[in-house]
């Protein structure tokens, strides 16, 4: 009886996921739009301080408010002059820090790009501070990452406030959970050029259920509040939306040897997309850690944006 039951609960979550892009799939349910939502006319409050300062960029410290409570920190880096120049917002790992991202960052400030490097609730202090249950409080966990997801949106609206950014070339580059919100992203916000999705997984089941790393999570909370779980957080699930993300263009990039969750949920992530889009594969595990991830991404990019190469950079401090 117990293995029927989790058969259901995986048919439940993959059947609407199939390999077939946007078109051909269900309608972003209007009801999970909701949990994205806020006024965009609020006060961002914006505070910030020097951080670092090179010849060529300055990277400031910042906080802005959150619209669900408390303040958003990141990391703003500005090349110097005035611009108008291209923004991207990078979100790093769910176990890592803003900083997972600073020194790619500094690489497009040298050619012309702002970046925006933003945290999450689960990481910050005092009032701001909101953790997730690690899998066992539904509906806590929902209400966490979509602020998540919104305080990434009002990252937008900072970019778009300031006067050397250029309001029409504003990318995001996701890794892991970020990249989960970089699916919602590409469907719930239309103010983006480009989005790239690192190491995804394209649903809570392909981890939660089919990795037996998580048998253990699934045994101590026991199948129905599992169940539970999955269906009030299917409105996370990064592959309905990705679907929907048409005509903002999708890089997906994915490691050969990812350790939490399968090849197959991963193509099945990019193949429900909707065009266009690009697929890569790496010989790399979930960290990415592969430097060709780094020059794809960043051609990605420069041709969406309009920006300048990076390779030269590169060249130059490999000593080519």
């Amino acid at each position: 009886m117990k293995k029927l039951l989790w058969i259901w609960i995986l048919l439940l979550w993959l059947l609407p996921a199939a390999d077939s892009p946007a078109g051909a799939q269900e309608k972003l349910p209007a009801e999970w739009m909701q949990f994205f939502e806020y006024d965009r006319a609020a006060p961002l409050n914006v505070e910030r301080a020097v951080l670092e300062e090179e010849k060529d960029l300055k990277v400031y410290e910042l906080t802005y408010t959150s619209p669900k409570g408390g303040r958003v920190n990141a990391l703003l880096v500005v090349p110097a002059g005035d611009g108008p120049y291209a923004a991207i917002i990078f979100a790093h790992w769910g176990l890592g820090t803003y900083y997972q991202y600073l020194p790619e960052a500094k690489l497009y400030a040298r050619v012309g790009a702002v970046s925006l490097l933003v945290d999450y609730p689960w990481e910050r202090e005092g009032d701001s501070f909101r953790n997730h249950s690690g899998y066992v409080e539904a509906e806590n966990d929902r209400d966490v990452y979509a602020q998540a997801v919104i305080d990434i949106r009002r990252g937008i609206d900072l970019l778009q406030a300031e006067p050397h950014v250029d309001a029409t070339r504003i990318a995001y580059v996701g890794h892991s959970i970020g990249a989960q919100f970089g699916g919602i992203l590409s469907a719930v916000d239309d103010r983006l050029s480009a989005v790239v999705i690192i190491g995804g997984t394209p649903d809570l089941a392909a981890m939660l259920i089919e990795m037996p790393m998580f048998k253990p999570l699934r045994d101590a909370v026991g199948e129905e509040k599992m169940s539970n779980y999955l269906e009030v957080n299917k409105c996370l699930d990064a592959i309905r939306y990705v679907r929907h993300a048409s005509p903002t263009p999708i890089l997906f990039q994915f490691g050969r040897y990812e350790q939490y969750f399968k090849e197959d949920a991963m193509q099945r992530y990019a193949n429900a997309a909707s065009e266009p889009k690009l697929v890569k594969w790496y010989s790399t595990d979930h960290e990415m850690n592969e430097f060709q991830a780094l020059l794809d991404r960043a051609d990605w990019l420069e041709q969406r944006l309009k920006i300048e190469s990076v390779k030269p950079l590169l060249k130059t401090a490999i000593g080519q």
